[in-house]
């Protein structure tokens, strides 16, 4: 039986992640397990990319992507739905962070999608491959 289903989003992409939020519900509402929902924000303070930002800009988009997870799940799955889902806005690697939140929220699945692969990513994306080869809990991918 699934308590917890973890459904990773991509905010910045709102048309093509809908249905893999709507097919995350469906599998929640089978067991009638929590919801939670993941968004992950770049790490620009990462080495790398850090000397381009400045400390606060990660904070910025972190606050605004709360706010487009939380509208995009209302507008998706409706208000009800979004008060009951639990919304989580990471910073970092998205399989990392996806991986992290699954096994401390004690997730039994993740639910993600996949995008159309490059050909060195053949079957999955590699956020996606990563996710399902990693992952220490069932992995549900929606095409």
């Amino acid at each position: 039986m699934t308590k917890t289903v973890l459904c990773a989003v991509d905010i910045n992409r709102p048309d093509e992640e809908a249905h893999v939020l709507k097919r995350a519900k469906q599998l929640a509402d089978l067991d009638g397990a929590q919801l939670d929902v993941i968004t992950v924000v770049p790490d620009f303070g990462a080495s790398l990319v850090g000397a381009y930002f400045e400390e606060h800009h990660v904070k910025t988009a972190k606050d605004s992507a709360v706010e487009l997870l939380s509208k995009f799940v209302a507008d998706t799955l409706g208000a009800e739905a979004d008060e009951k889902a639990r919304h989580i806005v990471a910073v970092g690697s998205v399989y990392e962070e996806v991986l992290k939140t699954a096994a401390l929220s004690g997730a039994d699945l993740i639910v993600l999608g996949a995008h159309r692969p490059d050909l060195k990513d053949y079957l999955l994306g590699p956020n996606a491959s990563r996710v399902v080869r990693h992952s220490e809990c069932s992995v549900y991918v929606v095409r």
